[in-house]
């Protein structure tokens, strides 16, 4: 599972001992989640106006990170064609570790977060941080999807009906009557199951529609592209009469410069995307490396705050990751909800009551005796 639990409990005679009556509940007997210790260094606690001020903040920032480490991800599945289910392991961090190797062996970054700076410090210098990666994101990928979209227009064009596609890499010069001065050459898109119509019936369609001068220039599996010459007045009649016999004359003039043109443009807007697209994937992998390490410290933060605030000074927790297996999910909760219900009366009060009372399912809070944060590393399946 792709699924963490990270908690934390008060220490014992030590936290060691902590640790151990939370391994030999979860695991020695019962197989119920695969743990490992989260180390959390000592950072500067501060006072505790400062802490309740900082348990919200960190909770709207953990959300706000979160949501740039999903956006980045999702669009480089949409870049790589990664799939979902091997996405989370594809994305590495710096090519070194993969999510879940990163999260259960957590290092704090001393260099990024400095220690000695106060708690409310460091969370500015990650949401600074991830603000600006963010702006820049919006930027790359909206140049990036501008050209793209641009491109797709223009194949579109290339690639649709007959009746509306671009037909520039489909003529030639000649095929048409050029600058004369009463003749004109006109496209008709014939229906296939209809040329045997056509070639019975074009010369007559209007007075002076010049003999045998039909050729067929192109087909697709539902029609045809036709040429036929006329003398200018007879145009309006003609194009009237094709179209009371399902022929329909595509507006269109020869103009080699026009056309020339258009294919500069899609050679030009095709080379931009190959050039934007290598330092747009480098940009992403650099930077989803950056946000997702950033959120595990936002997680790392909200426990020892949150730890503090609960279980006082001096600071004396043990910080745990859980990776529950999914068959036991329920039961590993209620482990943990015995073993740890002496730290809270109220929050087993209320996960009682949520458990007597039908259709109330005020667990959903996801309040527990213990802190409790989840992380799910499957990104991929995160809304944005």
């Amino acid at each position: 599972m792709t699924e963490f639990w990270l908690i934390s409990a008060p220490g014992e005679k030590t936290c060691l001992q902590t640790w151990d009556k939370m391994m030999a509940a979860t695991t020695r007997t019962n197989n119920l989640s695969l743990n490992h210790k989260f180390n959390i260094p000592d950072l500067k606690v501060g006072t505790l106006d400062v802490l309740v001020g900082l348990s919200d903040e960190l909770a709207k920032l953990d959300s706000f990170v979160e949501r740039y480490a999903t956006c980045c991800a999702q669009i480089a599945t949409r870049l790589f064609s990664i799939s979902t289910s091997d996405g989370c392991r594809t994305l590495t961090l710096n090519a070194l570790f993969d999510l879940l190797t990163y999260i259960t062996r957590f290092q704090w970054d001393m260099a990024k977060y400095p220690i000695k700076q106060s708690l409310k410090n460091i969370s500015e210098i990650i949401s600074k941080q991830v603000t600006q990666i963010d702006n820049d994101l919006k930027t790359r990928a909206s140049a990036y999807n501008s050209l793209k979209g641009n491109l797709q227009n223009l194949e579109r064009k290339n690639a649709g009906s007959l009746l509306t596609r671009s037909l520039a890499d489909i003529v030639k010069k000649e095929d048409f009557v050029l600058n004369s001065e009463y003749l004109i050459t006109l496209l008709v898109v014939v229906p296939t199951t209809s040329y045997a119509d056509w070639q019975k019936t074009y010369e007559t369609l209007a007075e002076m529609v010049v003999p045998r001068s039909s050729n067929l220039l192109f087909e697709d599996n539902d029609s045809g592209l036709f040429s036929v010459t006329l003398f200018m007045k007879a145009i309006d009649d003609f194009k009237h009469k094709a179209r009371e016999n399902k022929f329909i004359v595509r507006d269109f003039q020869y103009n080699e410069e026009e056309m020339k043109a258009d294919k500069e443009e899609m050679t030009r807007l095709s080379t931009d995307k190959k050039k934007q697209f290598g330092p747009l994937v480098r940009w992403l992998k650099v930077n989803f490396s950056e946000a997702f390490i950033a959120w595990i410290h936002i997680k790392a933060l909200r426990v020892f705050v949150e730890s503090v605030l609960r279980y006082g000074l001096p600071v004396n927790f043990q910080a745990m990751l859980l990776q529950p297996n999914k068959k036991t999910m329920k039961k590993l909760r209620e482990v943990l909800n015995e073993l740890y219900k002496h730290l809270d009366s109220s929050a087993a009060a209320i996960i009682d009551s949520a458990m007597d009372i039908p259709g109330l399912n005020l667990s959903q809070q996801e309040y527990y005796p213990y802190v409790y944060y989840k992380i799910d590393c499957n990104l991929l399946d995160h809304k944005v």
